[in-house]
């Protein structure tokens, strides 16, 4: 019996000893994982000049404005296209080419206008209206080449030399481009209340061709555009997004600190209201469902409609509804059932968390550090998007071949607008053009643009995960300041946040930046894996998408795995300032001599701070969705048009919930901190005069009664 109540010691490591000197983190420490630092300074180095090459290259107004064929951008202020928004198509009809699908471009000359055409007519007719009355030529002319005032010319050679469209239909814009007007009456398809028309050469033309023609572009630009579009709401709501941002930020420290003085009744307040909250989504959301189930034509499946940019449709078919009524029950269900099977550990759960505001209420300074944190991760993110919008904009105009010729040996090759006229491209294959294509290069830089975007990618992940590591380990060494301090508060040192961000910003940079690699490194594999699953949604091969689904699986597991060893060994470090490994092994082995309590406390905790997070964020939402969807009628006027409100919505929300995780980080912090240190001090003291315990008696209440190991258990 002796040989196996020490199992646990020879595979786990030895218990810690009693020691007198021992006073919490240590001060006389050396800086650990040098190596590691010194990478970590010369990829921050790196990173800037990455950045700097980025701006250099780059101009974010080939990602923000239409281009012509010309390569001039529409809209830019400064140039002759400054009130000239919209891009205009001469022959929407060879929009329905295959060069379409292969060079991302419509075989036609592009010019930008001020608007969009309103009317049909043709430049015949114009030419026959222009004897008697010159304001027809005034209105067709301005979609004419610039520079061109020829209404006499013949009509082969204005076609031959593209200086006018040979027909305007009438158009509106959509996504900054003229588009024809299409109206379905009594199911059929028209545009200016014509199905069919004529062109300059008297070739008859229907609306079904335009249809087509305006199907192949906006196949092409819903992809390209999806972004331009995420980019003009933000420009346009972004100062609103700031204001629900900073609501979120004053709502989580009021939560904080009434949760420092009113903790058990708070988090009741916060079980219940979470509870009542989702139960009023399930009733909504059934009301919503009962009400389109007899509404004609709501019963159309999602899979049926596909993708829409305005999420407004889906909200029309009663499976949305349905679907959302499943999905908040389910939760619901899973929260009560939690609740009440998982009471006690409740109960003890919120006892610790109160054990915890009695440490934050000597360390209040704890409170603001997730503002340094929260400060961090915007630079970060910021440097992140900003290099990544310009490395993404950072080509050169590529002019292309364009002919509607499919037997014309030169099409898709590039060309230059210089040079093109004096070739023999033009008699080989008649009516090709030298027409923008896209922005891209030869250069081993431009070739090189998906590895730096990977490379900003894995850098950004490594940066954020080091402020995080940064913070955890800053709010561990001052926790384990107070709970090592014998005679509290005479024992704490003065400024514990300060001093334990000195120590793990002079003596850890490096361990930290270890750890953060790590954790980049399988969330940079994470998203390959995201990223090749989405590709091969169509696919049929069934075992690739099997290995596809394990891999993502066992990374998942893998990526929790290093947060969860990752956030003990920074405890580990900020005590006893070891390196990353031996701290990792340390705490590992800590935890594994007391898996009892890790197992009844770590997640009850967590839980408990998730459903704050959840209250904070969907308050916050829910204002920002009455915002956003016009329903407040006091700030109506002040609301920004939006092409589509989610943008702005679900940026609030995911801010929200990352500001109110920054906060309630010091409490899940202070929480394992204090269990570690709860832990070390059963090895290290007996509760004796000769070895007392440090723990207060509340934290003693709490833990000491819950059964740990055989070895404990026979004592």
């Amino acid at each position: 019996m002796a040989r196996k109540t020490e199992v646990p010691s020879v595979f786990y490591g030895e218990p810690r000893k009693f020691d007198s000197t021992f006073r919490g983190p240590i001060h006389n420490r050396g800086c650990t994982d040098v190596l590691c630092c010194v990478l970590f300074i010369i990829v921050i180095l790196g990173y800037v000049a990455l950045g700097t090459v980025a701006w250099i290259h780059g101009d974010p107004k080939k990602v923000i404005y239409p281009t012509d064929s010309s390569g001039q951008f529409c809209g830019q202020k400064g140039t002759p296209n400054a009130k000239k928004t919209i891009l205009f198509y001469f022959n929407i009809l060879k929009c329905a080419s295959p060069a379409v699908l292969i060079n991302l471009q419509c075989p036609t000359t592009q010019m930008c206008v001020p608007k969009c055409p309103d009317r049909f007519a043709t430049y015949t007719d114009m030419q026959l209206q222009y004897r008697f009355n010159r304001s027809h030529w005034d209105y067709y002319k301005q979609f004419c080449k610039p520079g061109f005032n020829n209404p006499k010319k013949p009509v082969a050679a204005v076609l031959h030399d593209e200086d006018c469209p040979s027909v305007i239909v009438p158009s509106r814009p959509f996504l900054h481009r003229c588009f024809p007007d299409f109206i379905t009456r009594n199911g059929t398809l028209t545009v200016g209340n014509k199905t069919a028309f004529k062109d300059a050469l008297d070739t008859a033309r229907s609306v079904t061709e335009l249809r087509d023609a305006a199907n192949a572009i906006t196949g092409i630009l819903d992809a390209k555009q999806l972004g331009m579009r995420i980019v003009e709401d933000y420009t346009k709501s972004w100062y609103w997004i700031v204001m629900g941002l900073v609501l979120a930020l004053v709502i989580s420290l009021i939560f904080i600190l009434l949760l420092r003085f009113t903790a058990g009744f708070l988090l009741g307040f916060v079980i219940i209201a979470v509870i009542l909250l989702v139960a009023y989504g399930i009733w909504h959301c059934y009301w919503e469902f009962t009400l389109l189930r007899e509404s004609p034509g709501a019963d159309v499946t999602i899979s049926h409609i596909g993708f829409q940019r305005d999420f407004n449709i889906y909200l029309q078919l009663s499976q949305t509804w349905l679907i959302f009524l499943v999905s908040l029950s389910l939760t619901e269900a899973s929260i009560v059932l939690i609740l009440i099977f998982l009471r006690k550990r409740v109960r003890i759960a919120i006892a610790l968390l109160k054990e915890g505001s009695r440490a934050i209420g000597y360390i209040m300074s704890a409170l603001f550090y997730p503002v340094i944190t929260f400060v961090l991760l915007a630079v970060c993110i910021s440097y992140w998007a900003v290099t990544a919008v310009f490395l993404a904009s950072s080509g050169e105009a590529v002019y292309k071949v364009m002919s509607s010729q499919t037997n014309c040996k030169y099409a898709n090759l590039t060309c230059s607008l210089e040079t093109f006229n004096s070739t023999n491209i033009t008699k080989e294959c008649p009516g090709s053009q030298c027409l923008f294509a896209f922005y891209g290069g030869e250069s081993v830089y431009h070739r090189s643009i998906l590895l730096l975007q990977l490379a900003n990618l894995l850098i950004f992940l490594w940066l954020v995960n080091f402020t995080l590591a940064l913070g955890q380990c800053t709010m561990a060494g001052a926790f384990a300041s107070y709970y090592w301090a014998k005679r509290k508060p005479a024992d704490i040192p003065p400024c514990p946040v300060f001093s334990s961000f000195s120590r793990a910003l002079r003596y850890h940079t490096g361990s930290l930046a270890f750890g953060s690699l790590l954790l980049a490194f399988v969330q940079l594999i994470r998203i390959v894996l995201e990223y090749l699953d989405h590709k091969l949604k169509g696919a049929h091969n069934v075992f690739a998408r099997f290995l596809l689904c394990c891999l993502k699986c066992c990374f998942w597991c893998l990526e929790r795995f290093i947060r969860f060893m990752n956030r003990n060994a920074y405890i580990m470090i900020a005590i006893y300032g070891r390196n990353f490994c031996t701290s990792a092994r340390d705490a590992f082995f800590l935890l594994m001599r007391n898996v009892v309590r890790v197992a009844v406390l770590d997640k009850v905790t967590d839980f408990l701070l998730f459903l704050g997070k959840l209250l904070i964020a969907g308050s916050v939402g829910v204002i920002a969705f009455f915002f956003f969807t016009h329903k407040i009628a006091i700030i109506q006027e002040e609301v920004p048009v939006l092409n589509n409100y989610w943008v702005p919505l679900l940026t609030v929300v995911f801010g929200a919930y990352l500001i109110a995780h920054g906060f309630f980080s010091v409490y899940a912090m202070c929480v394992d901190t204090l269990l570690l240190c709860f832990c070390e001090d059963l090895e290290r003291n007996d509760g004796t005069p000769a070895k007392p315990f440090l723990m207060s008696p509340g934290l003693h209440g709490i833990l000491g009664g819950i059964e740990q190991s055989p070895k404990k258990s026979r004592a």
